[in-house]
């Protein structure tokens, strides 16, 4: 600075900033009066020069930024694009195949007239019903899709088309009854459910394997089946080609599969009252039902819960009688409440059932008596289920964390299955002993062949909350249920790994998220209760219910309605292979339902 005031500048600035050197000397003149002005500062070549290269780099900046803009706006643009004619494949790849799907079904649809038009008695029919020997189906090869479903509207209702004005209505009214069916409510999951079987189909058929079973439908005791066989009704089959049953086979492999679930789901709607069984307990302040099960023959269902009873009742007697009050055939008293109950599928007095104090025991209904106590759980059972394979053995699963194999005969566990969590619920498959399925509090369902009983076959893992109940669909198929509101449906077939993450389906609809709701497999439908009060059914084919049933709020013994909006479904019941169900609430309320049409 003592430099600076002496008017010496570096050599170092002199040299390589002349302009910057001669200005600070201008500043610095020992004369103040030759020192510049603060006008003449401003106009300088100094000050002036820097402002313009200034205004430069801003300006150079804001272009810049101005590309990097248009940059960004045309990257966003060209993703559209890209995304869009990605969802332009893809729809035409859907197309494509709905076109080819549309085609396999038709075809199928060209040869069942075939061979109807063989039998006289199916002319004669059609000759009654059109007089006009118009066909059902008038369906050309190249006639669009939207033409073969106005025709299809039109011929559905059951008269021919005449005039054009008379076509109109028709095709309005057809649509007006088509959009308000269940099956347009439900299109969307419809349709889901129908691209989610046709996926799988294909990566089935890429990797070698099938995804045909034997079909109900081709049975001739499949119950709300919408087809019938060929066995039964066509006696001088019309035989299509060889190419096209292979090619068939080989495209069309989802039909089958998917038409069940589809006829299933549209035979029945609704749930109606067959009867309501009348019992008052005045001994009991609670009558909360937690099991119900019918026999082998579906003539009689017996019922347990808190108040320590098991109570047969025979079906039949109490849908026939309107009575204020029904009684029991036979009476059992326990010790304990009771929590499960099952029937032995061979020796048709014997039931089996469990309590809350971890006991399992085996009744002979005909005489009224306990049989044997197995008394070897340390805690409360769950669950017990008897194999329809070998009506001499039964499973247990209880809060200790295991699960125990008895043998009726001995009176004494053979074997013992130890988990970490609480069992909540044990099944074995109706065509096998040596495989048995149980849900735990750990969220899991674990499926074990008891000749290894040391490791699971498979472990399904699905489910957020306690699983409260496994059902086998079929052999291969398992439904469970969990306080987490949802039903899922599980393939064994597609365990391999020993871990399966992915269920079929999860059924969604009704509510449970606290307590033990029941669950019941008939023939394909599902059903089960919710802690709104209703009983919920649904159809293995499709995640959404078939149809419900609201209980009333009642009081079991008086019979008048209360303001209890905590009941809720507490056990439920198929009889059988038909489609009637029995189902209690948690106030006692018992009811006997009907699926109808």
């Amino acid at each position: 600075m003592s430099s600076l005031r002496h008017r010496v500048l570096p050599p170092q600035i002199l040299l390589k900033c002349p302009k910057e050197a001669s200005f600070c000397l201008w500043l610095l003149h020992p004369e103040p009066s030759c020192r510049p002005s603060m006008s003449d500062l401003l106009q300088s070549e100094f000050i002036t020069e820097p402002r313009d290269n200034l205004e430069e780099r801003e300006a150079a900046v804001e272009l810049r930024d101005r590309i990097e803009e248009q940059e960004s706006l045309l990257e966003f643009l060209l993703l559209i694009q890209q995304r869009k004619h990605e969802s332009a494949y893809r729809l035409r790849d859907t197309a494509s195949l709905l076109s080819s799907d549309i085609e396999q079904v038709v075809k199928r649809q060209l040869i069942l007239k075939k061979k109807g038009s063989s039998l006289s008695d199916f002319s004669k029919d059609d000759d009654h019903q059109y007089p006009s020997g118009q066909p059902l189906m008038n369906f050309q090869a190249n006639e669009e899709p939207s033409a073969f479903l106005t025709s299809r509207k039109r011929f559905r209702q059951g008269v021919p088309a005449l005039e054009n004005d008379v076509e109109v209505d028709e095709e309005s009214q057809g649509s007006t009854l088509l959009e308000s069916s269940r099956l347009m409510r439900n299109f969307k999951k419809l349709e889901s459910v129908y691209f989610l079987t046709r996926r799988r189909q294909m990566k089935a058929t890429a990797s070698g394997k099938s995804l045909t079973r034997h079909s109900p439908l081709s049975s001739e005791n499949g119950r709300g089946s919408m087809i019938v066989s060929e066995k039964s009704s066509v006696s001088n089959p019309v035989v299509a080609p060889k190419d096209f049953y292979n090619n068939d086979l080989r495209q069309g492999g989802w039909i089958d599969p998917f038409l069940e679930g589809l006829c299933r789901y549209l035979s029945f709607s609704k749930l109606r009252v067959k009867a309501d069984l009348k019992q008052g307990d005045l001994l009991n302040s609670s009558n909360l039902v937690c099991a119900l099960a019918f026999d082998r023959d579906g003539e009689l269902f017996a019922t347990a819960g808190v108040n320590k009873k098991i109570k047969i009742f025979e079906c039949n007697s109490i849908v026939n009688n309107n009575r204020d009050i029904h009684y029991p055939v036979v009476e059992l008293a326990g010790r304990s409440k009771v929590s499960s109950l099952r029937w032995n599928s061979y020796i048709k007095s014997q039931i089996a059932s469990s309590n809350f104090d971890g006991v399992v025991q085996i009744w002979d209904v005909s005489r009224s008596q306990l049989v044997t106590e197995m008394k070897e759980h340390k805690k409360r059972v769950w669950s017990i289920d008897i194999s329809s394979a070998d009506p001499t053995l039964l499973a247990s699963g209880s809060d200790d964390g295991t699960v125990k194999l008895w043998s009726i005969n001995q009176g004494a566990s053979i074997g013992t299955i130890k988990t970490k969590a609480n069992i909540c619920c044990v099944q074995f498959p109706s065509d096998s002993g040596r495989s048995l399925a149980f849900g735990s509090a750990d969220h899991k369902v674990y499926y074990y062949d008891l000749r290894n009983p040391k490791i699971p076959l498979c472990t399904m893992v699905g489910h957020s909350k306690t699983v409260s109940y496994v059902k086998f669909v079929d052999s291969s198929t398992l439904v469970s249920s969990s306080t987490d509101n949802t039903l899922k449906l599980w393939d064994l077939s597609l365990s391999a790994s020993g871990i399966n993450e992915t269920p079929l389906h999860s059924f969604t609809g009704h509510t449970n998220l606290k307590n033990f709701v029941g669950l019941s497999v008939s023939d394909g439908y599902i059903a089960t209760g919710s802690e709104t009060n209703e009983v919920f059914v649904y159809h293995k084919a499709f995640p959404m219910p078939v149809m419900s049933y609201m209980f009333n709020n009642t009081d079991s013994v008086s019979g008048l309605e209360v303001d209890d909006a905590s009941q809720f479904i507490s056990s439920i019941c198929w009889r059988g292979q038909s489609s009637t169900l029995v189902a209690a609430n948690s106030n006692g309320n018992i009811k006997i339902l009907e699926m109808m049409a």
